[in-house]
């Protein structure tokens, strides 16, 4: 059977993230955009997992994953982090390293259930059609709580102004969504997504 945790048990784990936290905060003073990124992603993603049915016992779960889930750009360089423009194809594969390397960093921190979050970390890129990072995972290949980070995260992506584009509206940012809808994302765990925001 899975091991489950319950909400009152995730306060024992504060002092088991605290390395990971400070690692976290350190991206956040490199990286200004991260540092309110991961806030809005977990209030999106919890919100979007409970209305997608993930019971209360797991939430923890989805919530550290996603407070975490870009930890691994820690070990981006910062020409590369905060690039002002397009990146080169070189660029790119540093860029989407930050999967695999939040999935060691994750592992490392020895949490009871760091084998449950640290996969989660390390497929919230992949897509429904196979054509994600790193391991070209497709359909319900994909771990159901990475699908619902990926449409939370894609959000919040959107609608944020970075240095080399403007924020897209509310409205601009759903509708990309519904394009990519069965193609990136979960054609379901969109529907719930839509019905929550609007």
């Amino acid at each position: 059977m899975e091991k489950t945790i319950s909400i009152p048990m995730a306060s024992k784990y504060s002092g088991l993230t605290a390395a990971v936290g400070a690692l976290h905060a350190a991206l956040d003073e490199r990286d200004e955009y991260t540092r309110f990124h991961s806030d809005r992603v977990v209030t999106l993603a919890t919100k979007l997992g409970a209305a997608c049915g993930i019971p209360l016992v797991d939430m923890p779960v989805l919530r550290l994953a996603a407070q975490f889930h870009d930890i691994g750009k820690i070990g981006v360089p910062d020409n590369v982090l905060k690039k002002p423009g397009p990146l080169t194809q070189e660029e790119w594969v540093l860029m989407r390293s930050h999967t695999e390397r939040g999935e060691r960093i994750f592992r490392a921190t020895g949490l009871p259930i760091a084998d449950r979050i640290a996969p989660i970390i390390r497929h919230h890129h992949e897509v429904i059609n196979g054509t994600g990072y790193p391991d070209g995972l497709q359909g319900e290949e994909i771990p159901l709580m990475s699908r619902i980070l990926a449409v939370a995260d894609a959000y919040d992506a959107m609608t944020t102004t970075r240095p080399y584009r403007e924020a897209l509206t509310h409205r601009q940012s759903l509708d990309f969504i519904e394009l990519d809808k069965g193609v990136k994302f979960d054609t379901a765990i969109v529907g719930v997504f839509f019905k929550m925001v609007t």
